[in-house]
């Protein structure tokens, strides 16, 4: 089942112009409003949230919005360059989301997200990934992915939230209350569909079909059909003239798994020359594939490292040609280097002056494109006393850093998610447990080793600033050792709240 995101930018001119002006830009508090001509008059072509909450309006007449608000910010429109900001901005996308992103002007992404989602940690986490990290770019966004282009348009425009997930097989039922707005329509058209008492897309879909074209020509039905997926509306994706891409065209169209992964491995050669001429090696590749009834099949794979092997960028490709329908058959396919860094031959280095290191980019390559690569990683120490916070998670082949841990009490190597609590009993204040509790397990105690006294990191929450906890090292009947601690010096009230918890399990 296809799926299609929809990001929509209700500020983009705005928020564009923002963004470029840095420094220069209008403050955040004072309203401001882009201007454009309708014939002979300077109206309003965008305005900001501060300016829409003064009661302006698009198409308002600049001399009269200047009148109701004082201070009023008032900048010229610029429509190509807000264009050129939205193929920067889907370019950005390409990149990070989905290999088949296309601008949707004037305010707005689509993206083909059909089986890219599980590497962003399901379509919920994947939109409000999108839209916080536009946020924190100073552009607000609005997100919405279903079955079809026109479902996810109309679900991210007409839906108040920031982010809509439509269910499989649901899109219709959505679109139905909607206005005829959403149907992407003519203005035109949805004037005078409204002067026939048509309000909702639910009143077209009700309807035969032959009379409106006769008044109003083809574009409804077509909408329509492309809402709910009775018609392909497929998106083409953007592409620059950076990117390094091989393509090759069919005489007649394939379908046989291994024909896709034969002419796979010639691509890649291809790539790979194109690669050695530049000095480049890929990080990530797209392989697309466009069948002949118009839809588009993908395959993207990364890498951890820059890489210029065709052999080894062949098998990652390969190994995902399963997930690929080829419907009645592929007629183009179409190799794109995504994203690349100069690659350098690496000088063999002699056994007897060191021990070649081991190579373990393959391996990690394999199993990052069949779990996704936010979830591999490996942990580095950090500079806190705080155990939770002395460890932060890094690409599985990011460089050491040198970093260690400090302090000659043992840590264990399995630390919780988060402290769970334990009922237990223990001498106030320094004595470790007699026995816990723990996942509804009693446990008595043999032997411990504390209390090792953590305080709180006051430089960071004043909350923390008189809070202490008491760590101890016990071990149970049956030789498990466990990490217990006491919110609490077990003297003062302000100093913690002196019930126990488990935080760690050593081996």
């Amino acid at each position: 089942m296809p799926r299609v995101v929809s990001l929509f930018l209700p500020r983009w001119p705005t928020d564009r112009l923002r963004r470029k002006s840095g420094d220069a830009s209008p403050p955040h508090e004072a309203p401001l409003v882009l201007i454009g001509r309708t014939g002979r008059r300077r109206t309003i072509a965008a305005l900001d949230t501060n300016a829409q909450a003064l009661g302006l309006t698009r198409g308002m007449a600049v001399a009269k919005a200047q009148a109701l608000v004082p201070g009023l910010v008032v900048m010229d429109a610029d429509p190509p360059a807000d264009r050129q900001g939205l193929e920067r901005l889907a370019l950005w996308a390409l990149q990070r989301i989905s290999p088949v992103v296309a601008a949707d002007p004037p305010d707005g992404l689509v993206i083909d997200t059909t089986g890219t989602d599980h590497l962003h940690g399901g379509e919920e986490m994947m939109l409000t990934a999108i839209v916080q990290r536009l946020a924190a770019s100073g552009v607000e966004a609005r997100a919405a992915v279903a079955d079809t282009w026109g479902a996810a348009h109309a679900a991210a425009r007409f839906v108040r939230r920031q982010t809509t997930v439509v269910p499989a097989g649901r899109g219709t039922a959505m679109l139905r209350p909607m206005p005829l707005a959403a149907l992407r329509l003519d203005g035109e058209i949805v004037t005078g569909l409204r002067s026939l008492g048509f309000e909702t897309v639910g009143d077209l879909m009700d309807q035969p079909r032959a009379p409106l074209v006769l008044r109003f020509g083809p574009e409804i039905g077509r909408r329509l059909e492309q809402a709910v997926g009775l018609v392909a509306e497929p998106v083409e994706p953007i592409r620059s003239p950076e990117l390094v891409e091989v393509r090759r065209v069919f005489g007649e169209p394939i379908g046989a798994a291994e024909t896709i992964a034969r002419y796979t491995g010639k691509l890649v050669d291809a790539l790979c020359l194109q690669l050695e001429k530049r000095g480049l090696g890929a990080r990530r590749l797209d392989l697309l594939l466009h069948r002949v009834d118009d839809t588009l099949q993908f395959i993207r794979v990364g890498m951890a490292q820059p890489v210029r092997d065709p052999k080894r960028l062949t098998r990652l490709l390969r190994d995902k040609i399963e997930t690929i329908d080829p419907g009645f058959g592929i007629e183009i396919m179409v190799l794109v280097a995504i994203e690349t860094e100069a690659l350098h031959d690496n000088q063999a280095i002699s056994s007897l002056v060191a021990p070649p290191e081991p190579d373990v980019s393959d391996l990690v390559d394999v199993l990052a494109n069949r779990v996704g690569g936010n979830r591999l990683y490996r942990f580095t120490p950090v500079q806190s006393d705080v155990p939770e916070r002395s460890v932060a998670r890094v690409p599985a082949l990011a460089p050491e850093t040198g970093a260690t841990w400090e302090g000659d009490w043992p840590r264990p190597p399995r630390l919780l998610p988060r402290p769970e609590p334990v009922e237990t009993m223990a001498l106030l204040p320094d004595h470790p447990p007699v026995w816990f509790t723990w996942r509804g397990v009693r446990r008595r105690v043999k032997r411990a080793d504390g209390p090792e006294r953590i305080r709180g990191e006051w430089w960071k929450r004043d909350a923390e600033m008189t809070t202490v906890r008491d760590y101890f090292r016990v071990e149970d009947e049956t030789g498990e050792r466990y990490w217990l601690f006491r919110s609490g010096d077990g003297e003062r009230e302000d100093s913690g709240s002196h019930r126990w918890f488990l935080h760690g399990i050593f081996a």
